[in-house]
């Protein structure tokens, strides 16, 4: 069972693997000669020094669910509070509510009150159904990373360390019926965002594509910071279109979750070469 996204224009073609190609620093921590999988042992990114990329290790894995489950936790207060933003529909609803809760009570006092029951559904559902997705996903792929991840050939998982310690992941998995791969998995321990380390997450992913003669790189996410789509459009990635219909493993499209629960899921794409 796949429990994905929730999960991250660089120029096609040789433009690409020129940028993909271009030097980073090597941590000394990281310096080996290139796994099986291709592309270097692990690089330091930019403005995170100390930080080295490198495939992830079985004994890393309690470390890189813990970053996971992070990652998926403060979507929890985004989706429901941010989230409203990006549903008009549902905005409109709510105040249709208020204005009905007035009309029928006449008390100005009880209808200010709406709006924070309606944000208390909200974060309540919203936790509800992430949970759900997260308890998924914590009992297929990041269950046995080793086995989902490192052993299937077309598919990798990495890790950022810092000091010893794992503090970002992502993965790379196959799609050979259409010769893609897929990024996903991506999260920093918030302790260490704005070091870089997310971007060269990514760029390990577009590298594993290149060596491996993907024609292209394609990812889709649920998440509601700014942020996470600057990354993906810093990255090269084309935003492909968004659909408010996409069902996350453990919803039970309940009315109830429909009046309160919503989830914009967006689609990137980034182009290697033609096919």
């Amino acid at each position: 069972m796949h429990c994905g996204p929730p999960d991250m224009a660089l120029p096609g073609g040789q433009e690409g693997r020129a940028l993909l190609a271009a030097p980073r620093a090597i941590g000394p921590a990281c310096r080996r000669a290139a796994g099986p999988r291709g592309g270097a042992g692990g690089a330091g990114p930019p403005g995170g020094r100390g930080v080295c990329i490198r495939e992830f290790r079985a004994t890393e894995q309690e470390a890189a669910r813990r970053i996971f489950y992070d990652g998926i936790m403060e979507r929890i207060p985004n989706t429901a509070f941010r989230g409203l933003r990006q549903h008009p529909r549902a905005q409109l609803l709510y105040a249709l509510l208020a204005a009905l809760c007035f009309a029928v009570s006449r008390s100005l006092l009880l209808t200010c009150l709406v709006p924070a029951a309606l944000l208390g559904l909200r974060y309540y559902y919203s936790r509800k159904v992430i949970r759900a997705y997260l308890e998924c996903a914590l009992h297929t792929d990041m269950a046995d990373i080793e086995q989902y991840y490192m052993k299937p050939p077309g598919s990798c998982f990495w890790v950022a360390v810092l000091d010893g310690n794992v503090v970002g992941i992502v993965a790379a998995r196959a799609h050979e019926e259409d010769n893609t791969v897929e990024l996903l998995r991506m999260s920093v321990d918030s302790r260490f965002r704005g070091k870089g380390i997310a971007k060269a997450l990514g760029r390990k992913v577009l590298e594993f594509a290149v060596v491996h003669n993907y024609s292209a790189v394609v990812l889709g996410t649920t998440a509601v910071k700014v942020a996470a789509h600057k990354l993906y459009e810093s990255l090269g990635f084309r935003h492909m279109g968004a659909s408010d219909h996409y069902v996350l493993p453990g919803m039970t499209l309940s009315l109830a979750e429909r009046l309160f629960f919503q989830v914009r899921y967006h689609r990137y794409r980034l182009q290697l070469r033609e096919e």
